[in-house]
């Protein structure tokens, strides 16, 4: 068992060494190929994403990999990416994933059926969705994976090696033994396993834990500040890690210029992990008027994760998902609403996540409307907004000269009806078209062979 986890250690590490462009969170890199011809898009009608503001039949010039110019004209000489009927906006930016391995399997036992290596096969593919579904950057939200699969595939992305969002990733979840983030927690006490790295009881193991994930390549330092949902044994209400565990977690992470993301559910869990002064709250689903107020006081970013729990509701126990979980997850649904509507009356920064099966982030969005907000700050939320939380502002988030070429397509105006996001027809990253549903289909006779 040890050899093995020191083993997919080792293969995680070398890919990282051996990248030819190692992610640096300020500022994203395209992958290194080739720079595609200067190419330009004809948008019928193109969103600027900070002010609502909507141009009909405006021409980008894209050139290595980045927007070079917006103008009414056509380029001359160059071709033409025709989105005259479509809704054109900056691809949009996933800020709590989960990316490796069977997402669809919600059985609390699913990782322990997957190696690491079939773990982050599963997470290549699930990548694809990412990115068909306009989602051109994400921040994975951390993973049970010992060999760190993500920062991988992360790695690979950067290098050119595979097709994936441009990402930001955290290592594994710093959590109490026996907390939300234990993945042995449904374990017989007789057939306990070999205390995990990742395990949390002092304020000292904290800080080494923290120091494991910033050694091998994390990002961001993900904390189980509460109980959870998905575990059969924690209560979300309840606080986990200490105000002194998480403000060791903000010290050790910040002094080697990472950041802190922290699962909160309950009420005293979001104010100590916000005094701690962690940069993001996860969830926060019983967020209180006092703990508004300190997050707007303090800055701290809220990724609500609006859908995966009422997703919850409706699959019930159809995927694996255990009778203890669901029942959590249609308590936690009665506080969301309320905890919401405390969030958009205290103007917090908010950011959109999915922390589900990729297919259903186009729902994020929608869930962030149902909320309480428009369609715009909903787009927000999942452009700009997310580009900020990432400290990515100067590169994506916004169609802007200057930036990459992060940009979709979408059949529809979500301005108008936000189930339009599900109709994404066109995507490209860093200048490079991924998928392009209007395009010209060819002649009878002769397709591809």
């Amino acid at each position: 068992m040890k050899r093995t986890l020191f083993a997919a250690g080792a293969i995680a590490l070398a890919v990282s060494l051996l990248t030819s462009t190692p992610l640096d969170a300020q500022t994203p890199s395209p992958a290194p190929s080739p720079s595609p011809s200067p190419i330009a898009i004809k948008a019928g009608r193109l969103l600027d994403v900070k002010t609502g503001k909507i141009e009909k039949d405006v021409f980008i010039l894209i050139e290595n990999h980045r927007i070079k110019s917006i103008g009414s004209g056509a380029p001359a000489g160059l071709g033409v990416i025709d989105l005259s009927n479509a809704f054109v906006m900056p691809g949009m930016v996933d800020c709590h994933a989960h990316i490796l391995g069977d997402l669809a399997d919600l059985s609390p036992a699913s990782s322990f059926r997957m190696s690491s290596a079939k773990k982050t096969l599963w997470g290549m593919k699930n990548l694809k969705v990412w990115l068909a579904q306009g989602f051109t950057a994400l921040r994975d939200a951390g993973e049970d994976d010992l060999g760190y699969g993500q920062l991988a595939l992360r790695d690979a992305i950067n290098a050119g090696w595979i097709d994936g969002p441009r990402m930001q990733s955290s290592g594994n979840f710093v959590s109490l033994n026996g907390g939300h983030g234990d993945s042995e927690d449904f374990i017989a006490p007789d057939q306990e396993l070999p205390r995990r790295p990742n395990i949390a009881d002092t304020v000292d193991d904290v800080a080494k834990a923290v120091r494991r994930d910033i050694k091998y390549g994390a990002d961001w330092i993900k904390l189980m500040g509460t109980g959870g949902v998905a575990d059969l044994t924690s209560d979300f209400k309840v606080q986990e890690l200490s105000e002194e565990q998480m403000a060791k977690a903000v010290e050790v992470a910040h002094r080697a210029g990472k950041r802190v993301m922290v699962h909160a559910e309950g009420t005293e869990g979001i104010k100590a992990a916000v005094r701690a002064g962690v940069d993001s709250i996860e969830h926060g689903t019983m967020l209180d008027d006092e703990g508004a107020a300190l997050m707007a006081k303090k800055g701290t970013w809220l990724v609500p994760t609006l859908y995966t729990f009422q997703h919850g509701v409706e699959l019930g126990t159809s995927h694996g998902q255990d009778p203890i979980s669901l029942a959590k997850t249609k308590e936690i649904v009665a506080h969301q609403q309320p905890a919401f509507t405390r969030a958009l009356q205290a103007h917090l920064k908010i950011a959109a996540g999915i922390d589900d099966e990729p297919q259903y982030l186009p729902k994020e969005v929608e869930a962030l409307v149902r909320g309480g907000m428009t369609p715009l700050q909903a787009l927000q939320a999942a452009t700009m907004n997310g580009a900020a939380l990432l400290n990515w502002s100067d590169s994506i988030g916004t169609i802007e000269p200057g930036k990459f070429a992060d940009i979709i397509a979408i059949d529809g105006d979500p301005i108008q009806n936000i189930n339009a996001i599900e109709k994404v027809v066109f995507v490209m990253k860093d200048g490079m078209t991924f998928k392009n549903d209007l395009a010209p289909k060819p002649a009878l006779g002769m397709e591809k062979k």
